[in-house]
């Protein structure tokens, strides 16, 4: 599959050759929500934690005789129906992560590379370089139109990830940083001769 190679000032660098394992493949709509799940969960923190009936602070002692007192029998004031007592089946610390083949992981990659293909939301440039000026780089940005973007290059510049950085709904990623959660929260998908390059020893 051919491709037309853009620059950041609008202009035409040839064309480039997208390979159609990677990038004409059919999207799998259940395969990208099963990876977006699993990045997700990953992220987790997990450090969430309610303290139970042991944990919580206060006296051991019966609070009352059991009979005799007109009273519904209690064993504990730390008991979870008094308002100072434990939280029942409350939050624990754990990890949410868990594992997903590795070959779902590449197809949902894949899904995502070619979703983009198919929408006509990517677009091949000739490198992401810049100054380090966010205002020059927001300008040509401006000019060509791309508000939400996502860049991927296989070793991402340093000066154009700072002048990138506080542009918002662009960002920048290496290509072994390519992933479907990103890629679909962008409208554009934005990809570097060297990135399709990095793209295909990683999908090899």
């Amino acid at each position: 599959m051919q491709i037309d190679i853009k620059t950041l000032d609008n202009g035409s660098a040839g064309t480039a050759e997208l390979p159609d394992a990677i990038f004409a493949a059919t999207p799998r709509a259940d395969i990208m929500a099963r990876v977006v799940h699993w990045q997700l969960a990953k992220r987790r923190s997990g450090t969430h934690k309610a303290k139970g009936m042991s944990e919580v602070s206060g006296t051991t002692k019966k609070p009352y005789k059991q009979k005799g007192t007109g009273n519904a029998r209690q064993g504990s004031l730390r008991a979870p129906q008094f308002r100072t007592g434990g939280v029942v089946h409350g939050p624990v610390v754990r990890d949410h992560g868990y594992d997903l083949p590795k070959k779902v992981r590449r197809l949902g990659l894949i899904s995502a590379l070619s979703q983009k293909q198919a929408d006509g939301k990517l677009i091949v440039i000739d490198a992401a370089t810049a100054s380090v000026k966010t205002k020059e780089l927001a300008a040509k940005l401006k000019v060509l139109g791309w508000t939400s973007t996502l860049f991927i290059d296989h070793a991402v510049d340093d000066n154009f990830a700072r002048a990138s950085a506080n542009i918002h709904r662009v960002d920048v990623l290496p290509t072994i940083g390519a992933n479907v959660y990103d890629i679909l929260q962008h409208d554009l998908l934005v990809l570097t001769t060297a990135a399709i390059e990095g793209l295909k020893e990683r999908l090899a």
